[in-house]
């Protein structure tokens, strides 16, 4: 694995007009993509919101298919700490992270990996983390 896959980029392929850019980064990584269990959540928050559509049963599908296929990392104790020094960090500059993107960043970091966000300004400010904006190639 490479890449941590952030929401955004998650629920791009079923757009109705999906960024082309982020399609052909999607396909030339294929194998070497995760996604962890806090952007799962996000997703199905967003999902199990929408009323009962085609629309909820695509995003759904898509859903449940990519992270069949997909490793699936939790936010674990590793991830856990280093957020947490990141938090009191940032929090002491007058700048504290959401909890939702801290978590993800948190398993990116822990685990090595480049996080791929469209969301760049919300992670570029955690010390230590790689991120990538494949709408911007």
């Amino acid at each position: 694995m490479i890449y941590l896959l952030d929401t955004n980029i998650m629920s791009e392929p079923v757009k109705p007009i999906p960024n082309a850019n982020v399609l052909a980064k999607l396909a030339q990584h294929q194998g070497e993509l995760a996604i962890c269990t806090v952007a799962i959540t996000e997703l199905f928050i967003g999902i199990y919101s929408l009323p009962d559509s085609n629309r909820r049963m695509k995003y759904e599908e898509h859903l449940k298919r990519a992270i069949s296929v997909m490793p699936v990392l939790d936010y674990d104790l590793r991830a856990a700490m280093w957020f947490a020094k990141e938090c009191a960090r940032l929090t002491r500059l007058g700048r504290k992270p959401t909890f939702n993107d801290g978590q993800i960043a948190g398993v990116a970091a822990a685990n090595n990996l480049i996080l791929v966000t469209r969301n760049v300004k919300h992670f570029t400010q955690f010390n230590g983390l790689q991120v990538e904006n494949w709408f911007e190639v």
